[in-house]
């Protein structure tokens, strides 16, 4: 089979989520027979697999459908996660939620990465078959890497005896960047890192003044970084602490499983599938439970449970992933 892989706008979202989406599902695919294009103007594919939201992504949906091909929508983003992120988008978010469902409602099947996204997804009445697939891993490339880890302490100029905090994420509310902020006032005796970007026109006023500098000064905002300094901080930091408010997966969280990273996460419903508090990772539910596990994990008080949470990363492998996209496609040609 063929199937058309559909990313709208691909460089206005590279740096987000939905754009690392992109490569992991076209390296899935690799392991399959898949055949990928990623040409929207090809006519000759089975099956459409879109990603994206935007006008053009109506255009496809429809001119997919009018050539009597499938299509899978991979559903990504919900109304609960759209919430607190750009400047206004409380007030849209009704309407983006209307939105998309009437996107939705035209594919044939949709995968979304968690058990707890389809649960969302269900209760947006979408009868189509919803498959959870998380967006995996792939595993070799966090493989460990002493060279990795030098290039991402000699960058941000690290003595050795410095314990490094870090996460990834855009400058969303939602993410958690305000409480991040506030642990990096408590401990100056830490170097905490926010890895990610986005356009500081996009979000509220209070964040912009944090990331352009009311933010104090052992907290570092360096920007969208790829390559051996971001996998070398995944391996070479102290702890990954994630304190999002919502996700339907959380694609860095996989990424410091993969590199064997403590992880510290918010205890809300997209991990309770997966993650377990004091198994594979660490869960907090407000500021002050961050801040004592994180003292904690930093000080060796709590056991390292990084070889679990790395068990979690090998279930999703991109070989694994590939093979459950091409049993969606399979299903969904045989309807």
């Amino acid at each position: 089979m063929k199937v058309l892989l559909y990313f709208e706008n691909q460089k206005w979202i590279a740096k987000s989520g939905i754009g690392r989406a992109l490569k992991l599902q076209q390296a899935a695919l690799r392991y399959t027979d898949v055949t990928v294009t990623t040409d929207p103007k090809a006519k000759d594919y089975d099956v459409l697999h879109i990603n994206t939201y935007g006008v053009k992504s109506h255009y496809m949906v429809n001119a997919a459908h009018r050539m009597g091909k499938k299509v899978v929508y991979h559903g990504h983003s919900t109304y609960e996660d759209f919430r607190n992120s750009f400047t206004g988008s409380n007030l849209i978010a009704p309407f983006f939620k209307r939105y998309l469902v009437s996107l939705y409602k035209k594919a044939d099947a949709i995968i979304t990465p968690t058990p707890y996204s389809k649960q969302l997804l269900r209760g947006y009445r979408l009868p189509q078959p919803i498959t959870p697939i998380s967006n995996g891993i792939p595993l070799e490339k966090y493989a460990p890497d002493a060279h990795k880890v030098q290039k991402f302490r000699e960058y941000f100029d690290l003595s050795p005896e410095q314990k490094v905090v870090m996460s990834v994420g855009l400058f969303f509310e939602r993410k958690g960047i305000l409480d991040f902020v506030t642990l990096a006032q408590r401990h100056p005796e830490y170097v905490f890192i926010w890895f990610g970007y986005t356009d500081l026109r996009l979000v509220p006023a209070k964040i912009s003044r944090l990331i352009k500098g009311e933010h104090p000064r052992n907290l570092i905002f360096p920007g969208y970084i790829t390559g051996d300094v971001i996998q070398g901080a995944y391996q070479g930091a102290d702890l990954f602490l994630y304190p999002s408010f919502e996700e339907t997966e959380g694609i860095v969280v996989l990424e410091a499983l993969a590199s064997k990273q403590q992880l510290l996460v918010r205890d809300i419903p997209v991990y309770h599938h997966w993650l377990q508090d004091g198994v594979n990772s660490y869960q907090a539910k407000n500021l002050d439970e961050f801040d004592d596990k994180m003292v904690k994990i930093l000080s060796g008080a709590l056991p390292d449970l990084s070889d679990a949470g790395y068990a979690l990363a090998v279930a999703r492998n991109l070989p694994e992933i590939g093979q459950q996209l091409q049993a969606v496609y399979t299903a969904v040609l045989q309807d």
